[in-house]
C-alpha cells in the first residue's frame, strides 16, 4: 500500500481541519489504519486508529472528543476530522498501515505500522 496524506494547513486556535490519506496498491480495506504526529522537537506519537471495517476506533487521550477518525473503503481513503484545534496540535501528521492486521485490538505503537505516507503539516496559531 502507498499512502499520501493531505489537508494540512495553518489555522487559528479553535479552528478545524480535515486530513485525508489516499491509499493505492494492495487492498486498503483489509488493514487497520492509524494517524500519528510529530511535533517540533518531539517524538512521533499515536493520534488515532481505526479497524479495517471502521467499527472500532482508538484515540490519544489529548484528542478525544475533538478528533474523529473515519475511512471510506470504496474510495480507499482514511480521514481525520480535527476540531477545536490547539497550538499543541501543531505537528506533521502521518498516516500508516497496521502491518499486524488482524490484531486482537487496535495498535497504538508506531512499531506496528508501516507504509508511512509523506506527512502533512498542521500549524495552529494562538
Amino acid at each position: 500500500v502507498q499512502l499520501q496524506a493531505s489537508g494540512g494547513g495553518l489555522v487559528q486556535t479553535g479552528g478545524s481541519l480535515r486530513l485525508s490519506c489516499a491509499a493505492s496498491g494492495r487492498a486498503f480495506s483489509g488493514y487497520d489504519m492509524g494517524w500519528f504526529r510529530q511535533g517540533p522537537g518531539k517524538e512521533r506519537e499515536f493520534v488515532a486508529a481505526i479497524s479495517w471495517s471502521g467499527s472500532s476506533t482508538a484515540y490519544l487521550d489529548a484528542v478525544k472528543g475533538r478528533f474523529t477518525v473515519s475511512r471510506d473503503n470504496i474510495k480507499n481513503t482514511l480521514y481525520l476530522q480535527m476540531n477545536s484545534l490547539k497550538p499543541d496540535d501543531t505537528a506533521v501528521y502521518y498516516c500508516a498501515v497496521n502491518l499486524r492486521t488482524p490484531s486482537a485490538s487496535l495498535q497504538t505503537g508506531a512499531a506496528s505500522y508501516g507504509a508511512w505516507g509523506q506527512g502533512t503539516q498542521v500549524t495552529v496559531s494562538s
